[in-house]
């Protein structure tokens, strides 16, 4: 008799730190974006830059505002990223923009979402050390996330979005360190 496969899902704060500073630095993105059920594709092509925040920066004090956090609360680590993205199949620019990550336990503070640009929060974990994934739930939606380390020069990231259990976009990322 089998047992079944199990995953190993741990947080650890060093962890997420360490999975952000290998981040750090500026990417390449190629993603693709799958409407369902039609199946509707959006590629899309961005220069990404990831900034590691040390505990007590500037930027971690007003996240930890922004989220309403008690003052002896402090977010341990985070990251800033920005992003110039453009619309490959109509050759347009499509969005600019930076957000603020921070993490105190297994909780990951953002300044804003995929769909809001209000304040949010995700819960991570890592199914293993380069695998960091994220469920974050606003406004009825789930947006589920794995980023995943390949080596030192990739990335991949998956995100699903759904509603009412219903899955309506998956996008799939491949970014290459620049």
């Amino acid at each position: 008799m089998t047992s079944p496969l199990k995953f190993a899902q741990t947080v650890n704060e060093s962890q997420i730190a360490e999975f952000f500073q290998e981040s750090v630095g500026q990417w390449r993105s190629e993603r693709r974006y799958y409407t369902l059920p039609e199946g509707e594709t959006k590629e899309m092509e961005s220069l990404i830059t990831i900034r590691f925040l040390t505990e007590g920066c500037d930027e971690l004090q007003n996240l930890g505002q922004m989220h309403d956090l008690a003052k002896s609360m402090s977010l341990i680590c985070g990251a800033e990223v920005t992003w110039d993205s453009r619309n490959v199949l109509k050759g347009r620019k499509e969005s600019q923009g930076s957000t603020l990550f921070g993490v105190s336990g297994n909780i990951l503070y953002r300044d804003r979402g995929f769909a809001t640009s209000k304040p949010v929060t995700a819960k991570y974990y890592f199914s293993n050390t380069k695998t960091l994934c994220l469920r974050t739930e606003y406004n009825g939606s789930v947006f589920e996330e794995e980023l995943k380390l390949i080596g030192s020069k990739y990335r991949t990231r998956q995100t699903i979005i759904s509603r009412a259990g219903e899955q309506l976009m998956i996008g799939q990322y491949l970014e290459k360190r620049i």
